[in-house]
């Protein structure tokens, strides 16, 4: 069942759009309110159908950074008019799933009529059950409880880097990496931007040279979704973690070391894939500065997963 007064903007409100997913049992209260709005706001689906504003579908597709070569999946498409404006705009490949099929016949008749039918698909399938896998750029319109349903499926099955753009709702506890709000019609439309982190829990080992010789280092990482934080060490004791930060599979911190002849920073910075992030360590502070390769290798078996 869905909660129409939970979320941060009240779920009846005019700016709720159907989007492809099961259908849900509605409560009695709910049933209620949407008499007193209209009752074209709902219907068997999760979430009516109320079309994005233009407006917003632009300030979308400009938050995602969507550039020709990118794969864009709308997920629960209405009438296609965010997938649409990705082809006629920046000649973006795009497919939009919705399990309404009169969205679906809708939408296939704008992209038609738009003249970007050999550049876009329409499925009439579930979300939950649809694969989308080989998206980099993925929008959203949903309810936040049905995004919270969604978020295992998209952190579990996108790639790393993937951008994510969310109208309206937001995803419980996983911070957007930007936000912005558009006026257009009903009110400001909040539009959220996430990117599908790299998992980088666990233990990982790797040896570089300092100003005082070969050094082996230890870091045990935890991690939220793009937050990291963890503990480091090397043969002479414990490290200090520092700006820890991820974008995508980008990561970059700075270990801090205390030695008698004063204090020494090393900047990583890295592209994650797999069980190795390798790139480079910056070595400032004591002595000459200097630059070198940097690959880290994750013990095998310490990986936890990132998805609830």
């Amino acid at each position: 069942m869905i909660s129409l007064m939970k979320t941060r903007h009240n779920t009846s409100h005019p700016s709720a759009r159907a989007r492809g997913l099961r259908a849900a049992k509605v409560p009695a209260f709910a049933a209620i309110l949407v008499v007193a709005l209209g009752a074209s706001l709902f219907s068997q689906y999760d979430v009516p159908f109320v079309p994005t504003p233009h407006e917003v579908v632009d300030e979308m597709l400009r938050m995602a950074g969507v550039k020709k070569g990118d794969i864009l999946y709308d997920l629960g498409c209405g009438d296609g008019r965010i997938v649409i404006k990705a082809a006629t705009k920046f000649g973006v490949k795009g497919t939009g799933i919705d399990i309404d099929p009169e969205r679906i016949a809708e939408s296939i008749a704008n992209a038609r009529a738009a003249g970007v039918s050999d550049m876009v698909r329409f499925l009439n399938q579930d979300l939950f059950e649809a694969d989308f896998s080989d998206a980099t750029v993925e929008t959203l319109y949903l309810l936040t409880s049905v995004s919270l349903r969604l978020r295992p499926k998209l952190l579990r099955e996108l790639q790393p880097g993937t951008r994510v753009v969310s109208h309206y709702f937001e995803m419980g506890d996983w911070e957007p990496e930007q936000s912005s709000e558009v006026s257009a019609t009903y009110d400001d439309h909040g539009v959220y931007f996430w990117i599908i982190p790299a998992n980088i829990t666990g233990v990982w080992d790797w040896t570089i040279a300092g100003p005082a010789g070969s050094q082996k280092t230890t870091l045990d990482v935890k991690q939220r979704f793009q937050k990291f934080w963890g503990t480091a060490e090397t043969t002479g004791g414990q490290l200090t973690l520092m700006d820890p930060q991820m974008k995508g599979a980008d990561v970059r911190f700075v270990l801090r070391h205390d030695t008698p002849a004063g204090v020494a920073l090393h900047t990583f910075e890295g592209i994650a894939k797999g069980d190795v992030i390798e790139g480079t360590v910056t070595i400032s502070g004591v002595g000459a500065k200097s630059k070198q390769p940097w690959k880290a290798v994750r013990q095998p078996d310490t990986e936890v997963s990132i998805v609830e």
